[in-house]
């Protein structure tokens, strides 16, 4: 095993360095969409689209998924056409989902993925790997090359995917067993919006009393209130430049996305019988604010279309 997987990354690496040469990535990397405006930004850079996973999983040695739901990946993976679908052997030796599932989905499809023969064996490697593998960063991280990979899965495969994090985050960090990434961040996600919930609440409040929000952020940033919500994803409009909330909450991590990863969160307590009052008041609010047409703005809305916070004034 140890021979089997010290080539198996020594491939990954090579791979990698291959496909940094721009006349390479048309033969090392493809993509799968349904529609020709989803096609276009992958054919405007010389990726090679496909028309159905099926067709991916057939001329690719590793697969890598990211997709908005667990329904969603489990047709991609085993639904008609799927990753999975055309045989009982499968050619790439490795899958990474790096969709934010309910940790069941993720054990389920791991389960799927083993049960599964490689078309080409590696040395005594006889069934391809699965890994779950969400990531945090969001859009800013994932355009700067500095997302962090949360990755559940077996020990060898992760060693040998190491090198493919690392080429596309700054970041990863082996969580365990299948769905334990699955699991680490949904925990991430629910602790990221309490923490924007209560900066967003105490900036309001010093507000209400005469505290402009620049003031009380730059004390919260040297002191114990200090946190990634207030110092480096403030959500008062005019405080911070590069943010969402610095150009009316557009991009980012929609308020949709983290409704939905509380709800799994939610899920998670009641299933382990952990007391959640805090995730379920989080829930609570995300769901009022996707109610009332903010889906799609940045979950750091919470502090204008929630508390209604007010814009830091600008300065003459």
């Amino acid at each position: 095993m140890a021979t089997t997987l010290a080539k198996l990354r020594a491939g990954v690496q090579s791979a990698i360095r291959r496909a940094r040469s721009s006349d390479h990535i048309k033969r090392s990397f493809s993509s799968s969409a349904h529609n020709d405006v989803a096609f276009q930004p992958f054919l405007d850079r010389g990726v090679p689209v496909k028309e159905t996973p099926m067709e991916i999983a057939e001329t690719s040695d590793v697969v890598i998924t990211m997709l908005p739901s667990s329904a969603h990946v489990m047709d991609v993976y085993t639904g008609p056409n799927g990753l999975l679908h055309s045989s009982s052997s499968v050619r790439p030796w490795l899958f990474i989902d790096s969709s934010t599932i309910d940790p069941l989905t993720s054990r389920k499809l791991s389960l799927s993925v083993s049960g599964c023969a490689l078309k080409e064996k590696l040395g005594c490697q006889e069934k391809p790997f699965m890994l779950d593998a969400p990531v945090s960063g969001g859009i800013l991280a994932a355009e700067a090359g500095s997302l962090t990979f949360m990755v559940g899965g077996t020990k060898e495969a992760y060693l040998a995917a190491e090198p493919l994090f690392h080429s596309m985050g700054r970041a990863s960090i082996y969580c365990g067993g299948a769905g334990n990434g699955s699991v680490a961040k949904i925990c991430n996600n629910l602790a990221m919006a309490i923490s924007m919930i209560g900066v967003s609440e105490a900036l309001t409040i010093g507000q209400s009393q005469g505290i402009a929000a620049s003031t009380l952020s730059s004390i919260f940033n040297c002191s114990s209130a200090r946190c990634w919500s207030s110092d480096t994803y403030n959500p008062v409009p005019g405080v911070m430049d590069g943010v969402p909330s610095s150009r009316n909450y557009q991009g980012g991590f929609a308020s949709k996305l983290m409704a939905k990863d509380l709800d799994l969160a939610a899920v998670s307590a009641k299933e382990a019988g952990v007391k959640h009052p805090l995730t379920i008041q989080a829930q609570e609010i995300y769901h009022e604010l996707c109610s009332e047409n903010n889906s799609a703005k940045d979950f750091s809305c919470v502090f204008r279309h929630y508390y209604g916070g007010k814009d830091e004034p600008v300065k003459e």
